[in-house]
Parts: C-alpha cells; structure tokens; sequence
C-alpha cells in the first residue's frame, strides 16, 4: 500500500494547509520530503520499548480552533495552567491554530520575537530557514519525517544579543477531540550573552485516539543563558511523542526542567549538545507512572567542547503496572579535554506489578575527563515512614510526603507559580 492510502492525510491535504498559512514555499517543500521519508524511515530504536503498536500515524492532522481576544475566554483546561487576568507574554494553541497570542511591549522594544510558527514563517522565513531542523533532522526516523510532513504550529522565540529577560514567557499546547493531532515545533534562538526562561504545558480535552508529535530545538549563542521548562498532563487517550535538542555555544548554558506527567504511553528524548568551550547543561526531570502505560525517557549529553560541564538527574516514581524505562547517556567526545559529565537515575517504586529500569551509560573518548554516574532503583523507606509515624503522622500520610519530598527537588525548579502548582496538582493525583 503507498503511504498516502495508510493515512488520513495526503500531498494533497499538506498542501492545502501549508498554502492556507502563507507558507514559504521552501516549506512546503520540506513538509513534501517528509512526507516521502514517513514512508520510507523505520521508528526511532528505543530501549526495551516497542511502539510498533502504538498510535503513530492515524490522526487528522489539521483540525483548527476558533481564536479568542482574551485569556479569559480560553478553554477551562488551559486556564488552570495561568493567570488569566494577569496575562503578560503568552501563546495558546489549540489543535491546528493558535487561538491566542499575548506579547508584553517590552519584547519589541528590545528586538525580541516571540509568535506562533505559522507567522514567524510569513514575517522571519529567512531567520527561521536557518534554523529550522537543523539541530534535529526531518529524516532522523519515522516520528520526525511525520513531524515535518504535518507539524500544525508551534512558537518562535529571538532574542537578540546582550538581551536579558526577567519574567518567563509562556505557551499551553492543547489537544482535543476524536483524532486530534497537536504537532508543535518550538525554535528558540539566543544570541551572545541573552537571557531567556521559556515554559510550555501539554494538556489535553475529551477526545480519543489522540497523539502528541513535538519537537524542540534550541540554540545557544556564546555566553548566553537559556531555562526550558516543560510540563505534560496529557489523558490516556493521547499517545505522545517529544524530541528536544539544544546545541550550546562558548560559555554558554542550557538548563531544562521537564515534568513528565502524561496518563498515556510516552516516548521523550531531551539532548544536549555541548559544543563550544565551557559550555555546561543541566537536565531534571521528574515522571510518575500509573496504571499500565509505558513510558521512555531519555536524557542526554554529548560533551565536544573542552571544559564542558553537565549534570543530569531523572527521578520517577512508579505505581500500578506501569513501566518506565530512565536513560541516561553522557557522551564525551574525544578532544573534550577537562569534560565533567554527571548523572543520577533514581526510581521509587510503589507497586510490586510496576517496573522500573534505569540505564545510566557513559560514552568516553578522551582520556583527561571526570565522568560519574548513580542509579537506584527501590521501595519507600521502612525507616523513614517509622520516623515519621513516630510524631504522630499515620501511614498513608507518611508514605505520601516521602514520595512528595524526593519528587520536589526538581518540582520547585519550575519558574512560573501557576505551573508549578499544576504540576504539584498533578503528582497528587496520579499517586491517588
């Protein structure tokens, strides 16, 4: 069967979403390549995950939204995730369309562009040209050629060099009905010696057989400073798929903060480039699993710059009879002189039918580095609950702060309240 008969979309439909945005016509064509390469490219090789089965390609891809003037007026699932009366820089988008966009004056006045995609590509094609998947390629696998072929918006992010910024601009992504497909592609730059904290939720409406396909890339100019912190609440009946890449420049650094608290299965790759001297990343990401989904993580590194510096920790917490599989991956180089790479996986396990596997692995070619890693893989403390049984505090009580204390070291990490206390809300409920 030729692949536009095995999916819901064609050359046809891509182009007529892709003409109804004004979009470049070198993006079309990239949409067009990717679209081949789908049909073509295996799936992405995962360890001890197979996704063969999963929701990977039947959806409706360009399902659109109306837009709204106010936040206020945003669905009710998107607006536990801000301040709706206190909104500054803000992008929501909503299947297929951006249905609100909010910029504080102060962006313009220093040269910063923060927008949806589809008018980045209209207003900054050449900028976007640029840069566009190139840190991660269109024909990588499978998931990016799809990715490429039907990617239904997204968020620009310039900021220009010796530009510092303060408060935290914000984008919520959400899915929603039968079929939905969110594909967002995210493209932030920073240039020499900026400053930028960007912070996205995922979250999702009623609806079935839905699926999350993202794809972040970052670029970090010479001594510039870039936080990204994502949390994902999708339902069950959302399959997801990420891949976030950073590359960083001279005296630059990546910082991610990811919260991965989807319902349903979950494929997520965060890597880290390190090229230029002095360059240093790090990575926290917190998961909880429930039920029987499946779950994939992976952080990674890959130190090329001398004096490069990274530290990753996963901390996951499993429950019902889930799977989580935590891979962790520094790579240095060879000519990475003075290269520290350090890594933690660390896995509570509250259920006897969950499983939990964490893979640390260290990739070193050069001789003069220091690399480290720790994996743990465990019950909650019997010691620790004693302890705290002992003044007063009964079992349940006990077991829930324990679990919520070696969780929130990365929690509080978050830099907007409004998400933080969503995810907070979050990791309630999935411990029950």
């Amino acid at each position: 069967m030729s692949v536009d008969v095995q999916l819901r979309f064609d050359r046809e439909a891509i182009t007529e979403f892709s003409k109804a945005n004004r979009e470049p016509a070198w993006f079309l064509e990239k949409r067009l390549a990717g679209l081949k390469a789908a049909g073509e490219l295996p799936l992405p090789a995962l360890e001890k995950t197979k996704i063969d089965k999963w929701n990977i390609d039947q959806f409706e891809p360009f399902q659109t939204s109306a837009s709204v003037s106010a936040a206020t007026e945003l669905d009710d699932v998107v607006k536990a995730q801000i301040d709706a009366n206190a909104v500054k820089s803000l992008i929501v988008q909503k299947n297929a369309s951006a249905v609100f966009h909010a910029a504080a004056d102060e962006l313009k006045s220093k040269g910063v562009i923060f927008t949806d995609l589809a008018t980045a590509l209209r207003e900054h094609g050449d900028l976007v040209q640029k840069y566009l998947l190139n840190v991660v390629a269109y024909d990588e696998h499978k998931l990016t050629a799809l990715h490429t072929a039907v990617v239904n918006g997204g968020v620009f992010l310039y900021v220009p060099k010796n530009v510092e910024l303060d408060v935290p601009l914000q984008a919520v992504f959400e899915v929603a009905g039968d079929n939905a497909l969110l594909c967002p592609h995210v493209l932030i730059l920073a240039e020499a010696n900026s400053k930028v904290t960007y912070v996205d939720t995922y979250v999702s409406g009623e609806g079935r057989n839905m699926v999350a396909n993202s794809i972040v890339e970052v670029y970090v100019g010479p001594g510039a400073s870039v936080q990204v912190a994502s949390v994902r609440s999708l339902s069950k009946d959302v399959h997801d798929y990420t891949f976030r890449r950073a590359t960083v420049d001279r005296d630059g650094k990546m910082e991610w903060i990811l919260g991965e608290m989807n319902d349903g299965n979950t494929v997520a790759n965060n890597t880290t480039i390190l090229k230029g001297t002095a360059s240093s990343a790090e990575t926290k990401t917190v998961s909880v699993g429930t039920g029987d989904q499946r779950q994939n993580l992976t952080s990674q590194v890959q130190h090329i710059g001398t004096h490069s510096e990274s530290d990753m920790v996963s901390k996951a917490v499993m429950t019902g009879e889930a799977t989580t599989i935590l891979n962790g991956i520094t790579k240095i180089e060879k000519g990475a002189e003075k290269a520290n790479g350090e890594q933690a996986e660390n896995i509570l396990m509250l259920s006897e039918k969950a499983r939990g596997d964490a893979n640390p692995i260290l990739l070193i070619d050069e001789d003069d580095v220091k690399a480290g890693h720790a994996a743990s893989v465990g019950r909650v403390s019997e010691e620790s609950i004693y302890y705290l049984m002992s003044r007063g505090i009964d079992r349940q009580e006990a077991e829930r702060l324990i679990i919520l204390g070696f969780l929130e070291p990365v929690v509080a990490e978050i830099p907007i309240d409004e998400v933080k206390n969503r995810l907070r809300q979050a990791l309630e409920r999935k411990l029950g």
